[in-house]
């Protein structure tokens, strides 16, 4: 039979458990990130001067928040659709290659 003491401490490591899946599935700050580098890559294409370093960098961004996205996922639509923005991605990148 547990004590008072033992179903305290049971309870504790439930919550902080909880807590920790909780934060490591919220993928909020990478969909606001995600957002930003979309919304400067936009603005970098818009300009009349070389931007084809910055774009990469951006591209590079972009697949960072994209692969976060996919670790958390535990979910079979989003995984599918991060591979599929992924695979857009790279022809993306391919083709900023291109640009000075």
């Amino acid at each position: 039979m547990w004590s008072k003491d033992t179903a305290r401490r049971s309870s504790t490591a439930s919550k902080k458990e909880i807590s920790f899946f909780a934060d490591r599935a919220d993928v909020s700050e990478e969909l606001t990130r995600l957002e930003s580098h979309l919304a400067q890559f936009a603005h970098h294409l818009r300009r009349n001067e070389p931007v084809g370093r910055t774009l990469e960098f951006i591209t590079q961004e972009i697949f960072r928040e994209l692969n976060t996205l996919g670790a958390k996922a535990n979910d079979a639509a989003i995984t599918q659709r991060v591979v599929a923005c992924k695979a857009e991605l790279e022809k993306i990148r391919e083709q900023v290659q291109n640009l000075e």
